[in-house]
């Protein structure tokens, strides 16, 4: 089965994202909500969600797993995306705009696993 190259756009995005989680943990741990726990090991498991799941999109035998696995995920971090916009900090000194623009976004990329399911 032949995937569509747009998938591996994708694939490649997820893993990139991934793998900055472990470049650059303090931009992601910023963004954590303070009401869950553990931060470090979330900011890992995600970042490593990401590479795997991404990974996982290249792989014809379980990419319709690995895109439901996406949007979980990003229903999952999506606390993180309000808590954005909700703390300054958190916003990493970004626009308003521009934070809320992530929150519709969110569903864009869902949509987007979506199609491949």
């Amino acid at each position: 089965m032949q995937l569509p190259w747009h998938l591996y756009v994708m694939a490649a995005l997820y893993i990139l994202a991934g793998l900055n989680h472990f470049r650059k943990p303090k931009m992601y741990l910023r963004i954590i909500p303070p009401a869950l726990p553990k931060p470090v090991l979330l900011n890992k498991i995600s970042g490593l969600a990401e590479i795997l799941l991404g990974i996982g999109l290249c792989i014809p035998e379980v990419s319709v797993w690995a895109a439901w696995g996406i949007i979980a995920l990003l229903i999952a971090i999506f606390p993180a995306n309000i808590y954005m916009v909700t703390n300054a900090k958190a916003g990493m000194h970004l626009p308003k705009w521009l934070l809320l623009l992530r929150l519709p976004l969110q569903l864009i990329l869902i949509l987007w696993a979506y199609n491949y399911t």
